[in-house]
């Protein structure tokens, strides 16, 4: 439970070094740097104010660059599927990174691609075009005139279209009272393709006609010679048109092989970015970069070794100026690492807060444990996270809390008797006396036993977060607030539990009536003083809606009652799931065993996904909404230190 300290430094340095020792820090990746808007010494010298100049040149290198890696990574030979998702960097050594960056040739790579798709989609555009020209020849395939005599009658005038057949005998009809004359050459799906003869004076009557029964025109501009040739012709240019086509692809597959040069290089122009738009918004005068920033105080010591090997550059610790945001990063020890995961998706705490992640963890696992409760269900969970901790990239903090999370479920399964359900009973019965003797209670013959142990463990965790503020509270020597806002309310709230307690025999009577009368005092002080700003009326109004707030605790202890009930709903379900399996035996054909197998499978796969679902979130809610408030002061601006990160690449 830590909140890293942290030292702000100064570094100033020669334009000449700057790149240099960028290059380091974000190597060792152990310095946020601010921006000339953010950093103090802008504002206390404003001459060192910067005008932001973006590096054009690497942006549009970049942009180039992930065009012709998406490009390439459709035609590439690279794992797909689920290896591609749990693995999708490769792998690669730092011999193959240093010979690929320090390669000038491989940017021609990205002409190439360039290249390459402008070149596929002029080809493809030509072969639709073709294949459209085609299609509308087709049904004039017949015609044995040259199509280009159509246009050169001299007093008749031909318009060639297609016609729907079903009104053709009509058009025919009142084509014929116009004057005109139709011939049919061909068929195009159920239209036909016409040929309308017509005196030229006589061309505007029966095009009006044509439009009122929707003639489709049809145009051979530029066209010459039968339309037979025409096919042929057009065949000919199509099959050429595919043969490049294809041989575009053939090249683009043997460019792929240089997917991965393109990959690293991406990566390490995205880090030279980085870094040259880090010195470019840093302070700066005419010879010198300003880098002001932060680093935990434990890496002070390897800070002032990386400055020290760059003689024209200094290193000054520095004071925070007043009121400034001190970023914020939390360290625990590796087993409770894993939990950070449930800190960072709710906020960063304050700088002068409390890191709750060691508290939460232990809370966070038997609460999942609880509403998961079945041994079958967690050996296959931590099967699945630990095949996935050996498969998967980069970080695996949260496989490794639902591992933990998994093998929790087990212990609390055997305890409660779930193994699959009632599988064991059901199907094994010679295993049963092995899990009656590790079985303490069954939640649903005896659900009062889970109720309890759910109110008990929400107690507890209620009153942990009070007492983490009031430890808190001292530790900042805000004693007024420790005794006011955390004190009175521990007190309070655990006489009246054993008052409660004593009523229902289960406390000795006498202790119970006098914590009752015990409650009275911190209950004054919190109606007196939880509220010390305003005007005493005021004052004394929120102390008694304060003083109120105490069924709110009520509905808090009584919100962990979900773990009973999350419980006790996936163990139905599962036994459910087993019924149905048992009753599936008695399918005939040989079917019956066949259909208990999938159904237990597939009914328990789906019941684990579901429980496992509702115990994350309902246990992440009980941390969020019942235990973070009694505490929990968000708000804090996480710690981004300058580093290189990888998108595409793994380095060994």
């Amino acid at each position: 439970m830590a909140i890293a300290r942290m030292a702000k430094v100064l570094i100033i340095t020669h334009r000449t070094q700057a790149s240099e020792l960028l290059e380091t820090l974000q190597r060792e990746g152990i310095c946020q740097i601010l921006n000339a808007k953010d950093a103090a010494v802008t504002r206390d010298w404003p001459e060192f104010a910067v005008t932001i100049q973006q590096p054009k040149d690497i942006e549009t290198l970049l942009q180039r660059l992930e065009k012709s890696i998406a490009f390439l990574g459709s035609y590439s030979k690279a794992a797909k599927g689920l290896a591609a998702v749990l693995s999708p960097r490769a792998v690669i050594d730092e011999q193959l990174y240093g010979k690929v960056v320090s390669d000038p040739q491989l940017l021609n790579i990205i002409t190439q691609c360039e290249n390459l798709e402008a070149a596929i989609e002029k080809t493809k555009s030509k072969i639709e075009s073709l294949r459209g020209t085609l299609e509308m020849l087709r049904p004039w395939a017949s015609l044995e005139t040259p199509i280009e005599q159509i246009s050169q009658l001299r007093k008749t005038v031909c318009l060639p279209g297609l016609l729907a057949g079903r009104q053709l005998d009509q058009i025919e009809e009142k084509l014929v009272e116009l004057g005109a004359a139709i011939e049919k050459v061909g068929t195009a799906a159920n239209k036909y393709a016409c040929l309308i003869v017509c005196l030229k004076d006589q061309t505007d009557q029966v095009q009006k006609f044509l439009r009122s029964v929707e003639f489709e025109p049809v145009s051979f501009e530029s066209m010459t010679g039968t339309v037979a040739e025409l096919i042929m012709r057009y065949n000919e240019e199509l099959k050429s048109a595919e043969e490049q086509l294809q041989n575009h692809y053939d090249k683009v597959a043997a460019l792929s092989e240089k997917l991965l040069e393109l990959q690293i290089l991406h990566d390490h122009y995205e880090n030279l970015l980085n870094r040259e738009q880090t010195k470019n918004t840093a302070p700066a005068t005419v010879h010198t970069v300003v880098l002001e920033g932060w680093i935990k105080k434990k890496d002070y010591g390897r800070l002032e070794k990386i400055v020290a090997g760059f003689e024209a550059s200094s290193l000054t610790r520095i004071q925070p100026a007043e009121g400034e945001e001190v970023p914020v990063e939390v360290e625990n020890r590796n087993f409770v690492r894993p939990f950070e995961m449930i800190t960072r998706l709710y906020g960063m705490p304050v700088s002068s807060g409390v890191d709750p992640t060691a508290c939460l963890a232990p809370f966070f696992m038997v609460f999942f444990g609880i509403c998961l409760a079945d041994v079958g269900y967690g050996l296959v969970m931590a099967a699945i996270m630990v095949w996935l901790i050996k498969k998967t990239q980069g970080s695996k903090g949260p496989l490794w809390m639902f591992l933990i999370c998994a093998a929790i479920t087990i212990p609390v399964g055997a305890i409660t008797g779930s193994w699959f359900g009632d599988a064991v009973p059901t199907f094994i019965p010679v295993l049963n006396p092995m899990r009656e003797k590790l079985m303490l209670f069954d939640p649903l013959n005896n659900p009062m036993a889970m109720f309890k142990l759910a109110m008990i463990l929400g107690y507890i965790q209620i009153m942990t977060g009070l007492t983490i503020a009031f430890v808190h509270n001292l530790k900042q020597k805000d004693y007024v607030a420790a005794i006011c806002d955390n004190l009175t309310w521990l007190i309070m709230l655990n006489c009246i539990v054993i008052f409660g307690l004593s009523k229902a025999g289960m406390v000795p009577t006498g202790l119970g009536m006098f914590l009752g009368l015990l409650a009275f005092a911190p209950a004054v002080m919190i109606l007196l003083f939880s509220q010390r700003q305003g005007r005493w009326t005021g004052r004394v109004g929120m102390g008694a809606y304060n003083l109120f707030s105490t069924v709110f605790y009520l509905g808090d202890l009584l919100s962990y009652l979900r773990l009973a009930a999350l419980c006790m709903t996936g163990g139905g379900i599962a036994m459910a799931i087993n019924i149905i399996a048992k009753i599936s035996l008695d399918m005939p054909y040989g079917l019956g065993v066949l259909a208990m197998i999938l159904v237990f499978v597939f009914g328990h796969a789906l019941n684990l996904v579901l429980s496992a679902l509702g115990a994350f979130v309902h246990t992440l809610r009980l941390q969020y909404v019942e235990f973070f408030t009694k505490f929990f002061v968000g708000g804090g601006k996480l710690f981004e230190p300058l580093r290189k990160d990888y998108k595409h690449i793994y380095i060994k």
